[in-house]
C-alpha cells in the first residue's frame, strides 16, 4: 500500500472513532441535516458565525467511519474561514473526491488531501461530500436538509 493510503486509514479510522468537534453547539447561529439515503448517513452540523467569520462549527448524528472521519476533518478546517473560504475549498475537496489527487493540488487541502482514495469508490463520494453539504447549506441559511440524492 502507499503512504497516502496507509495516512487515509489512519485518519479515518481514527476520526470515525473519535472524532473531533462532536456534540451540540451551544450559541449556534447556523445548523442544517445532511441525508444520504443510500447507505442511512444522517449528520446535522452546526456553526457559530461572528463578524462573518466561522468560530465553531460542529456536527452530530450518525454514519460510516468515512462520514464521520470527514465531518470531524471538515470541522477543524471550517474554523476561522468565511463562508466564502469554506465554499473555495469545498470545490477542491469534491474535485479530490470525485477524480483524484491528480485533480488539485493536495497541498492546498493539507489533512483533507488523505481523502482522495475516495474517488476509487463513486458510492463513497456521497459519504465524504454528506458534512460539508449540509455545512453549505447551513452557512447559506437554509435550514432544511439537504441530500446527497
Amino acid at each position: 500500500m502507499s503512504e497516502l493510503t496507509d495516512l487515509y486509514q489512519e485518519v479515518v479510522l481514527d476520526h470515525g472513532k473519535r472524532p473531533r468537534n462532536y456534540g451540540p453547539l451551544e450559541g449556534a447561529t447556523h445548523r442544517a441535516e445532511g441525508l444520504n439515503p443510500l447507505c442511512g448517513d444522517r449528520i446535522t452540523v452546526a456553526a457559530r458565525l461572528e463578524g462573518g467569520v466561522v468560530r465553531d462549527v460542529r456536527f452530530e448524528g450518525s454514519g460510516c467511519a468515512i462520514s464521520k472521519a470527514s465531518a470531524s476533518v471538515m470541522t477543524g478546517v471550517a474554523k476561522g474561514r468565511t463562508p466564502a473560504e469554506i465554499d473555495a475549498v469545498f470545490e477542491r475537496f469534491h474535485r479530490l473526491v470525485t477524480e483524484g489527487p491528480g485533480a488539485v493540488d493536495a497541498g492546498q487541502l493539507g489533512k483533507l488531501a488523505v481523502f482522495g482514495g475516495v474517488h476509487e469508490y463513486p458510492t463513497r463520494v456521497k459519504c465524504a461530500s454528506l458534512a460539508w453539504h449540509a455545512l453549505r447549506q447551513a452557512l447559506r441559511g437554509g435550514g432544511e436538509a439537504v441530500s446527497t440524492e
